[in-house]
């Protein structure tokens, strides 16, 4: 069979399609027993039927003496009662009712006891039944007779657990797909039932295929940075991971097979392997282009295809076939396709064979703090850092490469843009599916603008010293951070703008691009820029005035971002002509992700931070040191998670995280630079 185009498949369409075809050709949940004890967290397979009544006898619901309550008729403060021996018997909780009684007193309204003597020594004493020699009760160490004096009425049936008061002989206890709690399991057993009837988990088998799998522990160091990286790229190691965990948590068990070839035969064979002990088969890293055709052929050659691609970004080459019930799926190496489609098509499936109610997605509205840009032909599911700024919700988009698994692992929701539609602008309001809870998101500071690392550190020690407070960064540049906050779309903005004229950082920008005011510049650090040299410096790059050197790779970062202000100065400084710089036009937004890609040999020289350099054990010309502010609007500025902000920046935990990084000078980090 051969598959020369992918079928581009509308999302729901094939969810249904295929859901409908798997369950035609047999798929349904199946049933196995299990000791009751071990029951929490499974679904009961059938309505659940005690056997025997609970309480299964009329017993004591206190501590105290069992009687008839007429024996107590008419007893007062003024009119007390006096029980002889006979007339009652001593009970504690749980003892089954004694016959010919139908109340029972607590310990505590029984009103003559021995002197010194209370709850079990009255007791003990009672059931001696023996005469006792008649004193002075009130008198210690003397002894009391066997009767016992009631001053209030006892009602028939009082604190009496009568037979089957919480479960009679015969009532359901749990109707069918009920999921077991701890609570459950002790009413299953006091109704008489040891072993019970669950619905069995699937099994689901992963097949990483290809040669992209590098188990982890075969990773290279991190001191050989570009092979780590290398590795980083290819790997799919991390994806049956992932997957598994995702799996487990919607009810399945997994079993990890191990990495094969890319070559059809191989395929086949751990696919048949696979099918012959999984109710459910993955195969991972088998559908990018020019790999997804001898996935799509072993499925077929096991069972059957259903459709090769689906009209969806990031997984659009997914694979969706079955083997008699049992679905097949080829899903794409790159994590964030794979968690796309395994989420989408998958758990729908795991839910059904667990019989579990489908987990409702939550959504809300939310306004973007800048543009998505997506193709018309396909649903894209776009992840998003969100957070309550003026008691509205911002969205801020996160990278949307296929690899970006950290995308999702940030992410605190997902826009969905249908099929058809094709883009967003910064400032529309666009539907999101919220994936943090409420508090969360509003106990969340919104920082857009310029990249640092500090800023993760910030977040690191909010969340160590304050608990509940998290910061999440969105690295569109300095010039967007100041936009992002004139929009009111920002608790904080990173910004290191340069005034080529005077030298000063951020104010003239701050006067330029809000006007009106209502802003405050807080000093953060000062901090090394510099040229990030390959390893050696094999290209003896001596400064700005060498990039445009013959054969020398350069890697930038975006447009409006400091750096590249900065860069974009420095090369008119010296005379140097950007057109002529190989790679000038290449550009990334983190400065870790410059030096990343400098250390795996991709380029040769980034302007960056000197932090950045050190962490990925690069070479470093320094250029010049620059003023690293935060701007917060006056808004935000009397928030508790905004105050407590500038408490860690004051902080020597602050301090002494950047000292450890390098390449920062800490002056007066938390004061006000400027106003307006």
């Amino acid at each position: 069979m051969a598959f020369e185009h992918l079928t581009d498949i509308p999302l729901e369409k094939a969810k249904t399609e295929y859901m409908e075809l798997l369950i035609k050709n047999g798929m349904a949940p199946r049933t196995e027993s299990v000791p009751v004890a071990e029951a929490n967290g499974r679904v009961t397979a059938g309505p659940v039927y005690a056997r025997i009544c609970s309480p299964y006898n009329n017993v004591s619901a206190m501590e105290g003496v069992a009687l008839d309550a007429e024996l107590t008729s008419g007893a007062g403060e003024k009119t007390p009662v006096t029980l002889a021996a006979g007339q009652y018997v001593p009970v504690s909780t749980g003892d089954p009712l004694p016959a010919g009684r139908n109340a029972v007193i607590m310990i505590e309204d029984v009103v003559k006891v021995p002197a010194g003597a209370v709850g079990g020594e009255l007791r003990e004493e009672i059931r001696e039944g023996e005469p006792r020699e008649t004193g002075d009760g009130d008198k210690e160490g003397s002894r009391v007779n066997d009767t016992i004096t009631i001053n209030k009425p006892a009602a028939p049936w009082q604190h009496i657990r009568r037979i089957g008061e919480d479960i009679c002989a015969g009532e359901m206890i749990l109707p069918s797909f009920s999921t077991v709690t701890p609570s459950a399991i002790g009413a299953i057993i006091a109704g008489g039932i040891s072993s019970l009837s669950v619905i069995k988990k699937p099994v689901a088998g992963i097949i990483p295929t290809g040669d992209m799998h590098i188990p982890p522990e075969n990773c290279p160091e991190m001191e050989d940075a570009a092979a780590h990286n290398a590795a980083a790229h290819n790997a799919a190691a991390h994806n049956p991971a992932m997957i598994s965990a995702m799996l487990r948590g919607w009810g399945a068990e997994v079993i990890s097979y191990p990495a094969v070839g890319g070559g059809l035969s191989e395929i086949c064979g751990a696919l048949e392997t696979a099918l012959s002990e999984c109710d459910i088969v993955i195969l991972n890293a088998g559908a990018p282009a020019g790999r997804a055709e001898n996935t799509a052929e072993a499925i077929a050659e096991n069972g059957a295809v259903m459709c090769r691609g689906l009209a969806i970004k990031p997984g659009r080459t997914a694979v969706l076939g079955y083997s008699g019930p049992k679905p097949v799926l080829g899903v794409p190496g790159y994590p964030v396709s794979s968690i796309i489609v395994i989420e989408q098509i998958l758990r729908p499936i795991i839910e059904y064979l667990c019989r579990r109610t489908p987990e409702v997605d939550r959504y809300t509205d939310a306004v973007l703090s800048k543009p998505i840009v997506s193709a018309l032909k396909y649903q894209e599911f776009v992840r998003v850092r969100m957070g309550y700024v003026k008691e509205q919700l911002i969205a801020s988009p996160l990278g949307r490469g296929s690899g970006i698994v950290t995308s999702f692992m940030k992410a605190d929701g997902i826009v969905e843009v249908p099929q058809g539609v094709g883009s967003y602008e910064s400032g529309e309001k666009v539907r999101v599916r919220i994936l943090r809870s409420e508090g969360e998101l509003r106990r969340s500071l919104v920082a857009i603008g310029s990249h640092d690392p500090l800023l993760d550190e910030l977040s690191e020690l909010l969340r160590v010293g304050y608990g509940d407070i998290s910061m999440g960064s969105a690295h569109v540049g300095s010039m967007g951070g100041l936009i992002a906050v004139r929009r009111g779309e920002a608790h904080i903005a990173g910004t290191h703008l340069l005034d080529e004229e005077t030298g000063e950082y951020n104010i003239s920008f701050i006067k330029k691009i809000l006007p009106k005011g209502g802003v405050k510049l807080i000093e953060c650090v000062k901090r090394t820029q510099g040229l990030m040299l390959a390893k050696g410096n094999p290209k003896n790059i001596t400064g700005v005035a060498g990039l445009a050197g013959e054969g020398l790779r350069y890697i930038n970062r975006q447009k409006g971002s400091g750096t590249r202000i900065l860069i974009d100065y420095l090369c008119r400084l010296n005379g140097v002509d950007t057109s002529e710089i190989d790679g000038y036009s290449r550009e990334e937004y983190t400065h870790t992700s410059v030096a990343a890609l400098i250390a795996a040999g991709s380029a040769d020289a980034g302007l960056g931070i000197y932090s950045a350099a050190k962490l990925y054990d690069l070479d470093f010309l320094p250029v010049c040191r620059e003023q690293y502010d935060l701007l917060i609007p006056d808004h935000a500025w009397e928030l508790l998670t905004v105050q407590r902000l500038l408490e860690v920046l004051k902080s020597a935990a602050f301090r002494q995280k950047l000292e450890a990084m390098g390449g920062y000078v800490i002056e007066n980090p938390g004061t006000v630079r400027f106003e307006s």
